[in-house]
């Protein structure tokens, strides 16, 4: 899980002590600058005017003169001569001479002017002892707290990521759900995670069930379903034998077969979506313009006395290798939906070298409708008595499972074109 829970929290650890060093450190040169041009600037002051009251009281009273500080006085009408080249120029303020490494200070009385240097590296040491190393101290100090922070809130989520890596391994048909069993969780798994593990394994077996039954009606419903359609196959094979048959009755027993091997193909087709999707279905080979010409042939019984003619045109002849039946619901169904919806005009179906394209001249589907159009049960036209809205939904699953794709335009009062095409390989002739 590389974007599970515990990855997020050290990354969001990592943010915070970035920022908390950033934000130091920002602080430490914003103090290092103050120290130095306040602080500094503050002492000079209140030495030159400690100066100034005891050379009011004493005019022999020296400048001060120590490890750190420096000092001239140039009494008035005397030279600068005896200063140091590079303060003679100074004027009074404070002055920062960076070549010289000092800080300086020039104040001017009627009795003279006063030079104060500061060294700067003993500013620098100042500065060292009284901002960087309470800077780094924080910073250490919130690296420790902010590490003991992490490895706590890693132990807390620790087993909810377990969880996780659990389940994310889970196969949504067969879910392995052992590892959640109360008697096999570690012992760290406590409090709401093992409630959070409790439950999934009650959720677990419900899918276990579930897929259990799933599986015992699909066995039992093509055994009971595939039973009555054999007997009414038999049945209408036996009377269609008979030899003084009406052609109204002919009629009737060709359509009854027909139905019958349309329903046997339905059956096969929800079989084959309700399987697993590693269970492959019996394939075989297959001419796609007969599959083709017999459900055009059942739709135009449809139609009726509409003005619609069906054609089919087969400008290719592919083979497929996939269950025949298949082919048969989803061609079945476009058709079925083409002669509902088509009042007049024709219905043309097309097959090409790598797919099968119906188009019509019915009433089409507006964009809203277009976009819904593969959503069971949803019905362009809910008004028309045709139709349960599952058609669409079943050709796009039915698709989907054996690699074909299904490409719907339409627009309305004009009509709707629908493509149903085969990988490359499946398209190709044997």
């Amino acid at each position: 899980m590389p974007y599970g829970l515990s990855r997020k929290i050290r990354i969001a650890f990592i943010v915070q002590m970035a920022l908390a060093s950033l934000a130091i450190l920002l602080a430490f040169y914003v103090v290092t600058t103050l120290f130095k041009y306040s602080f500094i600037q503050t002492t000079l002051k209140d030495e030159a005017r400690h100066f100034w009251e005891l050379h009011q009281a004493s005019s022999a009273q020296p400048p001060p003169n120590n490890f750190a500080l420096r000092g001239y006085l140039v009494e008035a009408g005397y030279s600068k001569l005896s200063l140091p080249p590079h303060l003679r120029p100074l004027t009074p303020g404070f002055h920062d001479l960076m070549e010289e490494g000092q800080l300086v200070w020039v104040e001017q009385q009627p009795a003279g002017t006063l030079y104060l240097v500061y060294l700067r590296e003993q500013a620098t040491r100042l500065a060292l002892w009284f901002a960087v190393l309470p800077a780094m101290l924080a910073l250490f100090t919130i690296y420790g707290v902010t590490w003991l922070t992490y490895k706590a809130s890693k132990r807390l989520v620790s087993p909810v990521a377990w969880l996780a890596r659990v389940v994310s391994r889970w196969d949504p048909r067969h879910p392995d759900i052992a590892a959640l069993a109360p008697e096999r969780l570690p012992p760290d798994i406590q409090g709401e995670a093992r409630q959070l593990a409790g439950a999934l394994y009650t959720l677990g077996e419900r899918v276990e069930a579930q897929i259990g039954r799933e599986h015992a009606f699909t066995r039992d419903t093509s055994h009971e379903l595939r039973t009555p359609l054999t007997v009414i196959r038999v049945a209408s094979d036996l009377a269609l034998q008979e030899p003084a048959l009406s052609p109204r009755m002919e009629r009737s027993l060709q359509r009854i077969q027909r139905s019958g091997r349309d329903m046997e193909a339905v059956i096969d087709a929800f079989l084959i979506l309700a399987r697993d999707a590693d269970i492959e279905p019996q394939r075989e080979w297959f001419d796609v313009c007969e599959v083709v010409q017999a459900e055009a042939e059942s739709a135009r019984v449809l139609l009726g006395a509409k003005p619609v003619v069906l054609e089919v045109q087969c400008d290719a002849q592919p083979q497929l290798y996939a269950p025949p039946r298949v082919l048969h619901v989803v061609v079945g169904n476009l058709l079925r939906n083409a002669c509902n919806y088509t009042d007049r005009g024709r219905i043309a179906v097309t097959i090409e070298a790598d797919a099968v394209v119906v188009e019509d001249t019915g009433i089409g589907m507006s964009a809203e409708a277009l976009a819904r159009a593969f959503e069971p049960f949803y019905r362009a036209a809910p008004e028309r008595p045709m139709g349960t809205g599952l058609g669409l939904s079943i050709v796009r699953r039915l698709c989907d499972r054996f690699g074909w794709t299904v490409v719907l335009d339409s627009i309305p009062d004009r009509g709707t074109r629908v493509a149903v095409r085969f990988p490359a390989q499946a398209g190709s002739g044997v």
